[in-house]
């Protein structure tokens, strides 16, 4: 199992969120407390997506920083997280499937214009499972996945919506639900921004919440003690804006 995260709020630093909290993300890549399902360390890679803010010629793209190492390897990541300030995060720490390659382009976030994407989990009898949804989708989007992994074909089902123009929420959704037919027993927890909202799955692992003002953080394990955290029910979605939180059932 990986572990994921997502800020959106005020501007902070990003060490704020990877780094300063007692059990950061950082700290999950090497000691996780909740590995259900597999795994005991998330060495595999790691990711961190953020978009700069608009007084710093911002567009709605955002930046990302992957490699194929494990996080508490990285000497460039702790400076870089220091001095880099933003609104909107999603990064992620990875422990790979057995049998999926340890890759830079394998580890989340995937990336497309403004959206970030993250999976924790795995798709169950990975490929054959899917096969039928992979055929709904053109042949380019196949040939030119991200990596040869269940994450990677996700983010290639929920970017077929997006692009169609369909609604996040709708398009996390439907994702979860058609794949969950489709090979049950999957752990299918996605993270979806364009940096100005949030939506998350919670299908068959955890996630955790915490509002503080105008400023939200959900999170794969709480990276904190605060209080405030709150556990998102399982088979569930989130979706997470400057308005609020809100969640709702997983339908199709």
């Amino acid at each position: 199992m990986c572990r994921h995260l997502a800020y959106l709020g005020p501007p902070v630093a990003l060490a704020t969120v990877l780094y300063d909290p007692p059990h950061s993300l950082s700290r999950q890549s090497w000691a996780p407390r909740d590995m259900r399902g597999g795994g005991t360390i998330n060495a595999d890679g790691f990711g961190v997506g953020w978009y700069p803010p608009p007084a710093a010629g911002g567009a709605g793209t955002p930046i990302r920083y992957r490699r194929a190492q494990p996080m508490w390897s990285d000497t460039t990541l702790p400076d870089l997280a220091v001095s880099t300030t933003t609104g909107a995060v999603l990064a992620a720490v990875r422990s790979a499937t057995v049998g999926m390659p340890v890759l830079e382009v394998a580890a989340a976030p995937f990336a497309e214009g403004r959206w970030l994407f993250s999976h924790n989990g795995v798709v169950r009898d990975w490929p054959d499972s899917v096969l039928g949804l992979a055929a709904d989708l053109p042949v380019r989007d196949l040939l030119t996945l991200d990596a040869p992994t269940d994450s990677a074909l996700l983010w290639a089902l929920v970017r077929h919506r997006l692009r169609a123009g369909g609604d996040p929420a709708r398009a996390v959704a439907d994702t979860v639900t058609r794949v969950a037919s489709a090979a049950p027993g999957s752990r299918l927890n996605l993270l979806l921004t364009d940096g100005r909202q949030v939506v998350a799955s919670v299908a068959g692992h955890a996630l955790s919440a915490r509002v503080d003002g105008d400023a939200v953080l959900l999170a794969s394990e709480p990276v904190d003690d605060h209080p405030e955290w709150w556990a998102v029910p399982d088979g569930h979605l989130l979706v997470a804006t400057a308005d609020g939180v809100r969640t709702h059932a997983l339908t199709p």
